[in-house]
């Protein structure tokens, strides 16, 4: 993929993706905050095959889910590679978890379990990589990843069962 970027005065910044199949995505980031993102079957083409006017939230989701926040395929061979030993999984906190009401650090995930939290399912927002100041609430679906056997504690540990 070749990506360039240029400086449109007055407007904003262009951003050009150009793939090996010879396509095209532009996103046009205005002064404003708005975002155009154009789609070019040839890259060579004058006219866009559609166009899309994005808001900074949509922008940041699309972005989420292009880096594989809530769904990353697995390549079966790459699998192999780890023996089982390195697994993602997603657990949900339920209403009575120890670890309601905390914050990532005050929980102690990581220190406790070995197993880091990757991203957080709260209500309808993604959370990609969250920080220490996220408050864990009832519900929420946790990513995490971990050996198998860390993974199997966080389970464990998310019920109370230290």
């Amino acid at each position: 993929m070749n990506v360039s970027v240029s400086q449109l005065p007055g407007i904003g910044q262009k951003i050009e993706f150009k793939t090996a199949e010879d396509s095209m995505l532009v996103l046009i980031v205005h002064h404003t905050g708005k975002r155009e993102l154009y789609f070019f079957e040839d890259a060579d083409s004058d006219e866009a095959d559609f166009v899309m006017d994005l808001t900074g939230d949509e922008t940041r989701e699309l972005g989420a889910q292009l880096l594989g926040a809530t769904y990353q395929p697995v390549d079966a061979d790459k699998l192999k590679m780890f023996k089982n030993q390195i697994v993602i999984d997603w657990v949900k906190l339920k209403p009575d978890s120890p670890l309601i009401g905390k914050t990532l650090e005050e929980s102690e995930i990581r220190n406790k379990t070995g197993a880091t939290v990757m991203g957080i399912i709260q209500n309808d927002e993604i959370i990609a990589a969250p920080g220490p100041d996220n408050l864990l609430t009832a519900n929420d679906v946790l990513m995490i990843v971990g050996k198998k056997d860390q993974v199997n504690y966080l389970e464990a540990f998310c019920k109370g069962e230290d």
